[in-house]
């Protein structure tokens, strides 16, 4: 099994326990009394303070949500687009004579098989060298000089449009499936988020139980949502997969 695959998975969890452990130890710390001796001349500083990290901190997280689901949209519309043109080649298949017309009938169907089973493989973060043979066919198929005879220029280059879109959005697929997350952005969440926590404890130094409280709902609200975003790094994975059902409908 390939671990890199689920890395995301993996920061998931340590989103969650990175979080509970922060407010763990601000927590431990202002309640020792070395420590609240050391903080007295800081107490006074004003709860409008603390939107200046929260904000940063929102911002940032709603930026990295909307650039996780959007790839999972452009994954479902190459989907969608790769269906659409597998249906196209078949029905322009027909207006070829015999044997063309099966042999494109037959390179289409043969794509669109590798091309579902290699959804297995993107789940595992790589892509599968039958999906790119099966397109290369196709290809040299949709550009011989027999095709070109049997159905003259306009239909070839219907059939030819149709498989470079189908071929641009199989490496659409690829590469959505190959965008890693990027450590330092959720470094930079990290560290957002703990100068949140920072900036929820200075404001309460003159009640530390209040800001324990304060900061116990911010980690609620922080983590879970931060984790439901890591675990949607591949669009092809559980618990919102891209599926090859589009696909394996254009062939049936």
């Amino acid at each position: 099994m390939n671990w890199l695959a689920w890395e995301h998975w993996g920061y998931a969890v340590l989103a969650v326990v990175g979080t509970g452990l922060a407010v763990w130890a601000v927590d431990h710390a202002l309640m020792r009394p070395a420590v609240a001796h050391r903080l007295k001349p800081y107490r006074g500083v004003v709860a409008p303070f603390i939107n200046v990290n929260a904000m940063l901190f929102g911002l940032t997280l709603a930026f990295i949500a909307d650039d996780t689901w959007s790839s999972r949209d452009r994954a479902m519309d190459a989907v969608f687009r790769e269906a659409d043109s597998l249906r196209s080649l078949i029905v322009l298949s027909e207006a070829l004579g015999a044997p063309l017309s099966a042999q494109l009938t037959a390179a289409a169907t043969t794509y669109g098989a590798a091309a579902a089973a290699e959804f297995s493989a993107l789940r595992q973060s790589h892509a599968d060298p039958a999906a790119s043979a099966a397109a290369d066919a196709l290809l040299a198929l949709a550009a011989s000089p027999a095709l070109r005879a049997a159905a003259g220029d306009p239909v070839q280059s219907q059939i030819l449009d149709k498989v470079m879109l189908l071929r641009d959005d199989h490496d659409m697929r690829v590469a959505l499936m190959q965008t890693h997350l990027n450590p330092l952005k959720w470094l930079g969440m990290a560290i957002l988020g703990f100068l949140t926590i920072l900036s929820i404890a200075a404001v309460h130094l003159e009640n530390v139980r209040a800001g324990t409280f304060a900061i116990a709902i911010f980690a609620l609200a922080s983590a879970p949502t931060s984790a439901l975003v890591l675990v949607q790094g591949n669009p092809f994975q559980e618990p919102a997969a891209v599926t090859a059902e589009p696909i394996l409908d254009a062939i049936r």
